[in-house]
């Protein structure tokens, strides 16, 4: 018998100037200006304006990214725990997720056209039943998954595996 395998997957969300979404466009321009409010703080009185600038030459420059994060959190309760942009076969969000973490890819304090960021969602354990050929078979690894009289049967999605989700830990149960 095949052991169980217990995945959490992450979905990496890139957003910057060009994102049309309306969800997206809302965290571009919030962390964008938490961003130039924060980084003010350690660019003061130097002549670096962009990220990389700061982080190589600034110390401590790498907590913009934890000082970002709360202008962006409100936009990710708004989700309700569901993955955006990642469908099931029928077409529709599915995927849930338990934690969420910011990353500031690229920004300058005097170019809003580099802000770049990238929102990372987490899932909860899922248990990964099968691949048919471009597609997972999943389902939530939950107790409760399981129904009443079904003889153990759970509720499963099919995911197409698509760009920027990873399955970023596995887990082999007997």
């Amino acid at each position: 018998m095949t052991p169980k395998r217990i995945i959490v997957l992450c979905y990496r969300k890139i957003i910057d100037i060009n994102s049309a979404k309306a969800w997206d466009k809302m965290v571009f321009e919030s962390t964008y200006l938490e961003f130039k409010m924060q980084a003010q703080n350690f660019s003061l009185g130097t002549k670096y304006t962009s990220y990389a600038d700061l982080l190589r030459n600034v110390p401590n420059a790498q907590r913009l990214t934890v000082m970002v994060t709360p202008a962006v959190t409100g936009y990710v309760q708004q989700l309700g725990g569901v993955m955006p942009d990642v469908l099931n076969n029928a077409g529709r969000r599915f995927l849930t997720f338990d934690k969420f973490q910011l990353e500031i890819i690229n920004s300058d304090i005097d170019d809003k056209n580099r802000h770049q960021v990238a929102v990372n969602f987490y899932s909860g354990p899922m248990i990964w039943h099968d691949t048919i050929d471009i597609f997972l078979l999943i389902s939530d690894h939950l107790p409760e998954n399981n129904q009443p009289g079904q003889n153990g049967k759970s509720l499963t999605n099919l995911m197409q595996v698509q760009s920027y989700v990873n399955i970023c830990s596995i887990q082999y149960l007997n």
